[in-house]
Order: C-alpha cells, then sequence, then structure tokens
C-alpha cells in the first residue's frame, strides 16, 4: 500500500512557480521528487530552484522514473491527453491541470482510459479546495438567500496589445489548437466548473461565440445562459476586447431571499444582501493557491478521501465548454 505521494510534474512552467509547485512539499505524505520541461537548461534550473532531486527533458523518463508514483501534468492543453494516456500506461494516478483537455471528445477519451485501466486521474480546479468558495457553497445549500432563482456573471478584460500577444504567457492561450480556444477557454473553466460545483447538472445550454477584435485567430467574445436541472438558470458573458476602465469580475446569486456578489478571480469577499442589509466575509487567498486542492488530491489517491474533482466531472466542465463556444 502507497504511504506517501512522490510527485513529478510534466510541464515545470510559470503556472508551477507558485501556484502549485511548491504545495507539493508542504502537504502531509507528498513530495516533489522529479520535473519535466522540453527545455533542459529550464528544467535543470527549476529543480535547482526548488530542491528537486531529478529532472528531465523527457515526458517518458519521468513518467518511468521508479522514483515517481503521481504524476502532474501542468502543460498547455493541447498534450493534456498524451502525457495522461500514458501516465496510466505506467500505472499512475494522474493530476491534470484545466482545462482539462482540448475538447470534451479528447477529455472522455482520458476518463475511459482511467476507468478501463483502474487508475485515479483527478481535474485541477484547484477553487473548490479553497475555503473562500466553499464558503459561498456552504451558505448556498444552507439557503441563506433561500432558493436560488439566477445567476448572472460578468467577466470582461481588455484587448491583448500586439506587445502582450507576443508574450510566450500568451501565445499558446489564444493559439486554438494549443489552447482548444482563447482567453475563453484558459480562465471560464474556472468560473464554470464552480457553477457545475455549486448548482449540479446542466439541463441545456444556449449561447453565442464570436471573434469581434480580429486580434487573434480566436473568439474574444462568449455570451449565454445554463438551465440546470434543478431550474437555477445560469447568464454568463465573458469579453475579452473592452478597455482597461471597463473590466470587471462579477458574479451574483439571486435568491428568494436575497442574493450574494463575488469576484472569481479578484478579490476574495462574499457580499449578501437580505433583509435591507449588507454583510461582507472575507477571506486571505491562500499563497500557493492550490494547495488546498493538492492536499485533497493526495487523500484520495492514497484511499483516505474522495476524489475532489473527477476525469467525468472534468469532462463535464469540458462539454460545457464546447456547447458555449459552438463546437
Amino acid at each position: 500500500m502507497v504511504k506517501k505521494i512522490n510527485w513529478g510534474i510534466i510541464g515545470c512552467g510559470a503556472v508551477t512557480e507558485v501556484k502549485s509547485g511548491p504545495a507539493f512539499n508542504m502537504v502531509r505524505n507528498s513530495s516533489l521528487v522529479a520535473v519535466m520541461r522540453r527545455n533542459a537548461e529550464k528544467a535543470r534550473d527549476y529543480a535547482a530552484r526548488h530542491n528537486v532531486p531529478y529532472w528531465y527533458d523527457d515526458a517518458a523518463q519521468l513518467i518511468n522514473d521508479a522514483n515517481v508514483n503521481a504524476i502532474y501534468i501542468a502543460t498547455p492543453p493541447s498534450s493534456h491527453e498524451e502525457y495522461t494516456l500514458k501516465a496510466i500506461k505506467a500505472g499512475k494516478p494522474v493530476y491534470v491541470e484545466k482545462p482539462m483537455a482540448l475538447n470534451y471528445a479528447s477529455a472522455k477519451r482520458m476518463v475511459i482510459a482511467a476507468k478501463e485501466n483502474n487508475i485515479k486521474l483527478s481535474v485541477a480546479h484547484y477553487r473548490r479546495g479553497q475555503p473562500y468558495f466553499n464558503k459561498l457553497k456552504e451558505l448556498i445549500n444552507n439557503k441563506i438567500i433561500g432558493d436560488v432563482r439566477t445567476v448572472q456573471l460578468d467577466f470582461y478584460k481588455k484587448l491583448l496589445s500586439d506587445e502582450e500577444l507576443n508574450l510566450s504567457g500568451n501565445k499558446w492561450r489564444v493559439n486554438a489548437e494549443v489552447s482548444g480556444g482563447g482567453l475563453f477557454h484558459d480562465l471560464a473553466p474556472h468560473q464554470i466548473d464552480l457553477m457545475y460545483y455549486f448548482f449540479g447538472e446542466a439541463e441545456s445550454v444556449k449561447s453565442v461565440s464570436l471573434n469581434q477584435s480580429k486580434t487573434y485567430n480566436a473568439d474574444d467574445i462568449v455570451a449565454g445562459n445554463i438551465l440546470f436541472k434543478n431550474g437555477i438558470v445560469f447568464n454568463g458573458t465573458w469579453c475579452f476586447n473592452c478597455s482597461k476602465s471597463d473590466e470587471k469580475d462579477i458574479c451574483k446569486i439571486v435568491g428568494s431571499d436575497g442574493s450574494i456578489s463575488f469576484s472569481v478571480f479578484h478579490e476574495q469577499k462574499i457580499v449578501i444582501h437580505k433583509n435591507n442589509s449588507e454583510e461582507i466575509i472575507s477571506f486571505t487567498p491562500p499563497r500557493h493557491v492550490q494547495q488546498p486542492m493538492i492536499e485533497k488530491v493526495v487523500e484520495f489517491f492514497l484511499d483516505g478521501d474522495t476524489n475532489p474533482c473527477s476525469a467525468e466531472e472534468g469532462a463535464e466542465v469540458m462539454r460545457l465548454l464546447d456547447l458555449f463556444t459552438g463546437k
């Protein structure tokens, strides 16, 4: 029986520097023992700075390293399926970044492979682990604002300049062949997963998605609604071509007895409006934002808890993304 998770990271890029990488050594019964990046010098540098014993420039070598018994895949979405299937073939559980894959079809293949080989697979919708978002779920479940009627999400970001588009961290995000779409595919998975986490299964989706600015070869505005099976109606608008002064990140849940407003990506502040009064509940985000989720994944991999975000749930988010963008 495995008593400790020894992680190997495939794709030790920017997302792993603070958000996730250090957390693997801060969680009980967990250790980061190997990293991989195609650029050998960058892999060596990451390992040296983070005190990681082994580094590779070939994913197969990391996957087959006997010191590694679990794989974290933090590459762009275009290679998530490939590396997940290889890790599953090697008999090692996988924690894969969001979005889970390029599309629902790819995610579904990952689900099937994990199930057929009896290998554990979790998806890094890490906001599920944070106290802030779990407090929101608790408020909803306890009907603090009564029965939820509607949810309105407005997420506006300024149009990227030519200089910003040329940054390596942005190039792949607006390349649909690598990311699955534009900035919607990079950011909306967090929000759509939260709606699924809060409200359950979707009955139907209606949407419009288009490339308004023609700045890059992917849609930069998406709008639509979800009718959940419990009768709750979600409306969302994602605009990635507005001015800096019009940026916003607000989600408002309206119930029969009041409303809750919050931000997904910015200040962790819950505002409850009820009975002509306002209550504010504030949280401080963890320094390593994935640490609470990694704790839950480690417990799951060690057979101590349930899967905090299953492959099936990750695939459902991909299905909803595809429906929003008309794929």
